[in-house]
């Protein structure tokens, strides 16, 4: 495991933290993206509050398991010392075959070693065509 980027931030480092987060999230695996996150770390995500990695690692398995075929892109908002704006938007399928676009914001805070405390995300999902899809997966693995 690499050292995590830490804080305070500047337009490299806070760009390379969005990709790592990204590219974690596009791996679908709840043990790996919970190792971002502080063994406290407190989440509201849409309307549901999380707290801990334990509970993070639930969250994401539950949510992958609905949602088949997951793709995400992030992209920087903005950034100041040890917080994050971030954008995005991932693609997925339900059990029906019904395709979804969710688009949202995050607000991320950052503990001194660089593991995400706080994450806050605002959430709508659009339904789409198969056809319809941008984020397909990546070239690199």
């Amino acid at each position: 495991m690499t050292s995590p980027i830490k804080p305070p931030f500047d337009l490299e480092s806070a760009t390379a933290k969005v990709q790592a987060a990204e590219d974690a999230w596009n791996s679908r695996d709840p043990q790996r993206v919970s190792m971002a996150y502080t063994e406290d770390s407190e989440w509201r995500n849409r309307a549901e509050f999380i707290r801990g990695r334990e509970e993070i690692r639930a969250f994401l398995a539950r949510k992958w398991a609905k949602e088949h075929e997951y793709r995400l892109k992030k992209e920087l908002w903005g950034f100041r010392n040890n917080r994050m704006a971030v954008r995005f938007e991932y693609e997925w399928h339900d059990d029906a075959g019904q395709w979804w676009r969710s688009y949202g914001n995050e607000l991320w805070e950052f503990n001194e070693e660089g593991l995400m405390a706080r994450r806050f995300a605002s959430i709508n999902d659009a339904p789409i065509l198969e056809s319809e899809r941008r984020i397909l997966k990546p070239e690199r693995a």
